[in-house]
């Protein structure tokens, strides 16, 4: 057999940054029962970030794959597209008619792991605790709609909505939501380190050296009641210095699976490369990358200079060159198969034009060229940022328009830094909380987005994006979504780039690496098992 590149249709996320694990000398051929996942990336916890696996704080796809392995929510999004199914739930449901009345009645017999049992009490306990503790990380924001959380005896659980929200079935799904034990987290602290403890599929066994996760194995819960099916009794993930390692240990047989971060160059070899043992997965993807202004920084506080860099910039030459086949130009903050999408940065620029970038310029009395730095983190979404910042510095300096250079840093120093304002143009991706164009906008524009970023348009806040919650037919939100997307496309507070694929690398012998991300680039480790290889 031929390695088989498998293409699927349905829409699933790419996976961001899982942790850093290494697991011991076994290999995935001889490590027991074990799946293991290799991945290029690591965690840490810092004197800016000490509790990285607090649902609390966390809010980044890798935190929250780990989370969702461990810790239950109400709801939980299917395999691939569609809405949110009960999860530690048995039923949730609108009760009324206009959105705002949102109720659950929770699994008979639901236990923590430690075997306590998990009561209604207990999750309004812990959705009242991520809203009162506001981290700096701005993931409380996603339950900035619930006005009061209701509880009627131990199993009901009502949601006081302030205003109509559509998406809070999917709100609910995210680990933000998740349902900690009072007894171990409290009230008014975050929980330091790299300990979870909850009622999901698996406990997590973490080892940590000089405040980094070295090793993590999620071993079965056999206390959990939810609608997940468990294939397997335990998963490592391991972690590897580089994409090319990551590859060979998948060739050797020492680990069985790989996602999060393939390199292009290695995504080229594995489709062209014959090979009997092998399976890569080529899904379509939900990821997106863009640039962010800080636009009360001097040299971007002008609009119109964060607008010539709109019409400077070539995205296909960017995608051609840097990704090939693996991306494609995004011309919005919201992905070409989201309802709602809308090419507005196309529509506003059209192609890249240094005479209409330097019009723009001049009418409003701005000096060149304009210097700045654009800031990129070096080891969160793979090595190909590097190459890309490198193009973006190219494109915009061959302009004569633009004097810029480019600086690297680690993501434990980078994203602080960002949240503090230091960075007056910065390079980030973003990963869907839940698959909704409502999740590619409110995170941004909304206030305590999770950028921290001073743009602030009223129209967008406190009508927009309010009126476009009000429509449970998504569809029909779409005009309130576009508007909102013009508005951006305008203003230019964040600057899209392109929209990515997913991949999975597998030994033919796992099964599940279909199921392995859904549509919101969760990593689903309870879909895999093994098979008969050939």
């Amino acid at each position: 057999m031929n390695r088989k590149t498998l293409v699927l249709p349905a829409v699933i996320g790419l996976l961001a940054p899982v942790l850093a694990a290494c697991g011991g000398t076994d290999s995935g051929s001889n490590s027991g029962d074990a799946i293991v996942v290799g991945t290029t990336d690591a965690f840490t916890a810092s004197k800016e970030a000490p509790a990285p696996l607090d649902p609390a704080y966390a809010y980044d796809v890798g935190t929250w794959n780990i989370l969702r392995q461990t810790v239950q929510t109400l709801m939980i999004q299917p395999r691939g597209e569609g809405d949110p199914v009960p999860e530690a739930a048995q039923s949730c449901g609108f009760t009324d008619s206009g959105n705002e009345r949102y109720a659950c009645t929770l699994r008979e017999g639901l236990k923590f792991a430690d075997g306590d049992p998990v009561t209604a009490a207990d999750v309004k306990y812990s959705i009242d605790r991520a809203r009162s503790l506001k981290a700096d990380s701005g993931v409380f924001a996603l339950l900035s709609t619930i006005d009061t959380v209701e509880t009627q005896g131990d199993r009901e659980v009502i949601f006081h909505l302030k205003t109509a929200d559509a998406t809070f079935p999917f709100k609910l799904s995210t680990p933000v939501a998740g349902i900690v034990d009072p007894d171990i987290y409290a009230k008014d602290k975050l929980r330091d380190g790299f300990e979870v403890d909850g009622s999901g599929p698996y406990t997590l066994q973490a080892e940590v050296k000089n405040d980094e996760l070295v090793s993590a194995v999620f071993t079965k819960n056999p206390d959990y009641k939810g609608s997940l099916k468990v294939n397997n009794d335990k998963v490592e993930l391991r972690n590897f210095k580089n994409a090319d390692d990551m590859g060979t240990a998948l060739d050797k047989g020492d680990i069985d699976l790989m996602t999060r971060t393939m390199s292009p160059e290695l995504i080229k070899k594995l489709s062209a490369d014959s090979d009997d043992t092998v399976d890569l997965v080529d899904m379509s993807g939900l990821e997106i990358r863009y640039l962010a202004f800080n636009t009360d920084a001097p040299a971007v506080r002008s609009k119109a200079v964060r607008q010539a860099m709109a019409q400077v910039i070539d995205r296909g030459e960017l995608v051609s060159k840097v990704y090939g086949s693996q991306a494609e130009p995004l011309y919005s903050l919201v992905p070409a198969s989201i309802t709602g999408h809308s090419n507005a940065f196309f529509n506003q620029y059209g192609e890249p034009s240094v005479t209409k970038a330097k019009s723009l310029l001049e009418k409003a009395g701005i000096t060149t060229p304009v210097k700045l730095t654009l800031h990129y983190t070096t080891d969160h979404y793979g090595s190909a940022t590097k190459k890309e910042f490198e193009l973006l510095q190219k494109q915009l300096n061959d302009s004569g328009l633009f004097d810029v250079d480019i600086q690297g840093t680690p993501w434990a120093t980078f994203r602080p830094a960002e949240q503090k304002g230091e960075y007056d143009v910065y390079g980030m991706g973003w990963f869907p909380d839940f698959p909704d164009a409502d999740n590619y906008l409110a995170p941004f524009l909304d206030k305590d987005n999770f950028l921290g970023s001073p743009y602030a348009n009223s129209t967008i806040r406190n009508t927009l994006i309010p009126e476009s919650r009000r429509a449970a037919d998504r569809l029909s939100a779409s005009s309130s979504l576009t508007d909102i997307q013009d508005i951006v496309a305008n203003d230019v507070p964040v600057l899209p780039l392109w929209q990515g694929k997913q991949y999975v690398a597998a030994g033919d012998d796992v099964t599940g690496t279909a199921y392995a991300l859904n549509s919101s680039s969760t990593l689903q480790l309870w879909e895999l098992g093994r098979g008969v290889s050939g």
